[in-house]
């Protein structure tokens, strides 16, 4: 799914512009980066900043993984 379009998805959903959604997601990204030289604690990977999850074979992630994924991380 193109980032644009998640983010709409997303911005509709939460009454919001599709700029504030991507404001906001980025802003917690470059936060969770760390500035003092650490990995971060999570257990993700990250890769600038963004959680990278790891490959499912045969699984296609959709914007319902992506949501219960941020409903879990109260995001």
């Amino acid at each position: 799914m193109d980032v644009l379009q998640a983010a709409k998805e997303l911005a509709r959903r939460e009454n919001s512009t599709a700029g504030r959604v991507i404001s906001r997601v980025f802003r917690k990204g470059l936060q969770n980066n760390g500035t003092n030289g650490e990995p971060p604690k999570e257990e993700f990977l990250y890769k600038n900043g963004i959680p990278v999850l790891p490959h499912r074979e045969g699984e296609i992630v959709t914007m319902e993984h992506i949501r219960k994924l941020m409903d879990e991380e109260d995001l």
